[in-house]
């Protein structure tokens, strides 16, 4: 797929640019002026209000029936109806006086306002209605109640229902009048699916087993991950359309009736092989789209899954919306426009229909920094209306309008209307037994395109397995067979392992492409994930299909030959799986074959155990090419640090340096923890010698010590933060953010802890003022990605930390973040826990700096760790 790139003409990097211009501090509830704003030709922003006092920080939008604006916050505000006068200004605010908040999703239908918010029965999906006629909301409905992971007696209460921002999002109204609504990966799948649900039969389908993530998030947590359900209009019938998504917070339909949404990725990945970016994807009936937990993440090749239209990058996705209902001319009327929140950009997606699906590329359409972008709708003006919040900051509403005809056209609407009418016309049978749907579905099975494949494979699933089985196995079309099979290894029984994996053995190794070899293997791990190990002749014969094939010249093939054969105990496969991991070109491919050694336990010499673990203390190598590890050892391996080009152009496209996710250290400490108890008692005894003079990561000290200064306010700063735009000292800065422990928590660039957000890009979100109130209010605005848990004992005491591991008997807690001490609770003490309102972050932090020291660190947190930025220049 051909991306458009932030960083080329005619943009330039506008987000650099905007970051260079020397800003005034909001120090009163001020959105970021428009004339700031860079947007594309022929366009103008205008800033229609910013959030008064009261008004909270704003984070979803929907137009009600006569064009108004229904805006709700983030907190427990009251949501806003907003109407517009004819050219587009503010005519009239109002409170909604219903008992209903904090929402993540809004729709208008149906004489209706659907909200996905915290009301009396906790964040569910409501309904308000006028019911006498006086143009106001007076009836309050609970529709459906959203289940997360927290529902559960020995999970955080965090999670409860579809609160937090990995709960239920957006809704929207589907061509056929439902409600289409998407959820994040920690709301439970309801329980009352109904048995039409397109969406069936997920499962982890690994081959060896997943590594959670290093800082525990999302850890446990279940396929599918997020998810989109399709109900009636009162929130009933419910059907589990699509999953496979991380943390949608926004999907919209385009003029083809085809619906599509802007997923999240885990940003704490950056660095390991299942990394995924942010993307627009296409979400179709009975799609997965491949994500799950930890180290579990699907590549894009798998057929059980589907790609990505674009893969935009790095970010953190908020707003989705077609420009049909716009006035907007040639592209940017067909354009899907989509919100950045982390790095303050709107991008215009062109969607080009490609057979019976959709690629494309993108374009900055408004770029600002800080605009924490959060949501965007068209009105009936057709101009396009934005929101900026979330997390405290200060709330904006903003519009955008065209100034000059676009005449330019990215695609024609219709496209091969045929594929996609095929697509359509099996979705048809998803979810359903039908006698016509074998013999229509089954041609279908050998098509070329991927997308009319996956919608033939689940129109046959959805038929009783018996009718087809028999069927599957005598396929002789190889790309039919490899789709049919695929379709056998999930839902066959365990007594058809041997056949399937005999009729799958009989194009290895030389009769089928590269594409077709990675179907293959994948056909070969589902079967042996869900139906299990299956007995010493097959393993024998398995193994003598695939073993020719390893190491092969695609890094895709070796990812999955090195699982499947590490899996059959392969003869050799240690050797060879070493061998790949020292001659990979990038730190991902390292990792991977890494990860995937901490499963044998034996195949294995002494030198090859010293040569696994020689990794774990290997440093890069110097800029002269020699190693920096002292000592010289004979097993010292230079750990890769390379990236792929496509990976450091996302962090090109948003202005800042690549730097590893927050989870990578943890990760390689858990990584080394589980390859060591493969080990046996000897084994370990050799390993613990080899390991003595390893050298040990650390995070940067501050040069001299720092005395208590003051107890600093935010008014005692406030009026100076214009003196952190010029002059500072880079330095001074650096020396500062070690002085206050910053780098103990906080990632920034490639250094530091995990503890914390990674703060490398912080200014692209949040304001001057915002930055200090972090440092003197630690507690005024809590990320639920950091909160902390109290626990209240039976006894009386309580115990408030980190939650870092949970079992079936205890918790274990981390108090204080900066010493890394544990305390155990059990659970039969354990009365009540619930989420901290304090910041794992202490307070006074900074009391051990001067002024101008800290104005240094904030002209050193903006300028994402880099000395050439402005703020630095002229000292």
């Amino acid at each position: 797929k051909s991306l458009g790139k932030v960083g080329i003409q005619p943009w330039g990097n506008v987000l650099a640019a905007v970051g260079g211009r020397t800003q005034s501090p909001r120090r009163t509830a001020e959105a970021l002026p428009a004339e700031s704003l860079k947007v594309a030709d022929g366009f103008k922003v205008e800033l229609l209000r910013s959030a008064q006092p009261g008004e909270g920080s704003w984070v979803s939008m929907t137009v009600d029936a006569k064009g108004r604006l229904i805006i709700s916050p983030q907190g427990k505000e009251p949501m806003l109806r907003v109407t517009l006068d004819k050219d587009g200004k503010i005519a009239k605010m109002e409170n909604i006086d219903l008992p209903v908040s904090g929402a993540m999703g809004l729709l208008y239908a149906f004489d209706s306002l659907y909200v996905n918010g915290q009301g009396p029965d906790g964040y569910h999906l409501y309904r308000l209605r006028d019911t006498d006629g006086d143009d106001k909301f007076d009836k309050l409905e609970l529709l459906r109640r959203w289940q997360g992971s927290g529902d559960k007696s020995n999970e955080p209460e965090k999670w409860k229902g579809g609160t937090g921002e990995h709960g239920a999002h957006g809704i929207v109204l589907g061509p056929d009048q439902h409600l289409y609504i998407v959820c994040g990966n920690f709301v439970d799948v309801p329980a009352d699916l109904a048995p039409t649900s397109r969406h069936k039969n997920y499962a982890d389908d690994v081959l060896l087993p997943r590594m959670e993530d290093g800082n525990g998030f999302g850890a446990g947590r279940k396929p599918p991950g997020g998810y989109v359900v399709r109900l009636d209009k009162n929130g009933g019938n419910a059907e589990l359309f699509a999953s496979g998504q991380r943390n949608t917070y926004d999907i919209d339909f385009n003029k083809d009736g085809e619906l599509f949404g802007f997923d999240s990725d885990m940003e704490w990945d950056w660095g390991a092989p299942w990394y995924r970016p942010t993307r627009v994807y296409h979400i179709v009936s009975g799609g997965d789209q491949g994500f799950r937990e930890g180290s579990a993440k699907w590549p894009e090749e798998y057929p059980d899954s589907l790609p990505a239209a674009v893969n935009i990058g790095i970010g953190s996705p908020t707003g989705v919306k077609f420009g049909t209902a716009s006035k907007f001319t040639g592209k940017y009327r067909q354009a899907a426009y989509v919100m950045d929140w982390s790095y303050g950009r709107i991008l215009a997606v062109h969607l080009k229909p490609e057979g019976a699906s959709y690629g494309g590329t993108f374009e900055p359409f408004v770029v600002g920094k800080p605009l924490n972008v959060t949501d965007l709708e068209f009105g009936k003006d057709g101009a396009m209306y934005f929101t900026i919040g979330g997390r405290g900051t200060v709330g904006g509403l903003y519009k955008v309008s065209e100034t000059a005809l676009h005449r330019e056209t990215f695609a024609a609407s219709t496209g091969p209307v045929h594929a996609r009418l095929s697509r359509q016309g099996l979705e048809k049978f998803h979810g359903r037994q039908d006698p016509a749907a074998l013999d229509f579905a089954w041609p279908q099975l050998d098509s070329p395109d991927r997308f009319i494949r996956y919608a033939a494979r689940i129109a046959v699933e959805s038929q009783p397995v018996g009718q087809w089985q028999k069927r599957a196995l005598e396929e002789s079309r190889k790309r039919a067979s490899l789709t049919a099979l695929l379709a056998l290894a999930r839902l066959g029984p365990r007594e058809v392992q041997d056949d399937l994996l005999t009729a799958l053995g009989r194009y290895w190794p030389g009769d089928l492409d590269d594409e077709q070899k990675l179907e293959a293997l994948r056909v070969c791990q589902v079967a042996l994930a869900r139906m299990g190990r299956p007995g010493d002749s097959a393993i024998r014969d398995t193994t003598k299909s695939v073993d020719p094939l390893y190491p092969a010249k695609s890094w895709a093939l070796n990812r999955e030959l090195s699982q499947l054969l590490i899996y059959l105990e392969a003869p050799g496969v240690v050797k060879r799986t070493l061998d790949l991991r020292d001659a990979a070109a990038t730190q991902e491919e390292q990792l991977h074959y890494m990860v995937a050694l901490r499963n044998p336990k034996s195949g294995w010499s002494m030198d090859e155990r010293k040569r696994y673990f020689a990794w774990f203390r290997s440093r890069p190598k110097t800029e002269d090419g020699g190693p920096t590890y002292p000592g010289g050892s004979s097993y010292f391996i230079s750990r890769n640090t390379r990236h792929s080009d496509e990976l450091l152009q996302w962090f090109k496209d948003v202005g800042r340096e690549y730097g590893d996710g927050a989870s990578y250290a943890n990760f390689l400490k858990k990584l080394r923890a589980a390859a060591l108890e493969t080990l046996n008692e000897p084994e370990k005894t050799q390993i613990a010698a080899f390991f003595s003079d390893a050298p040990t990561d650390a995070v940067p000290k501050p040069k001299k010590e720092h005395k208590f200064v003051k107890e600093w306010k935010t008014a005692d700063l406030l009026g100076d933060l214009d003196a952190a735009s010029k002059g500072r000292d880079f330095e001074n800065g650096r020396e500062a953010f070690a002085a206050a422990q910053c780098f103990a928590c906080h990632r920034f660039g490639n250094e530091g802890g995990a503890i914390g957000p990674d703060i490398t890009a912080i200014s692209s979100r949040f304001s001057r003022k915002d930055l200090l109130e972090s440092m003197t209010e630690p507690s005024k605005v809590v990320s639920e990605q950091y909160q902390n848990i109290t626990v209240i004992k039976k006894d009386g005491d309580d115990v408030t930390g980190r939650l870092v591991e949970e079992t079936d008997t205890k918790l274990v807690l981390i108090p204080n973040q900066l010493t890394g001490e544990k305390v155990e609770v059990k659970k039969s003490d354990v009365q009540s826990r619930a989420a901290s309102k304090l910041s794992p972050m202490p307070e006074g932090l900074i009391n051990v700096l001067t002024k101008e020291e800290i104005l240094d660190l904030i002209a050193y947190v903006e300028s994402g760790g880099r000395k050439s930025h402005a703020a630095f220049q002229g000292k």
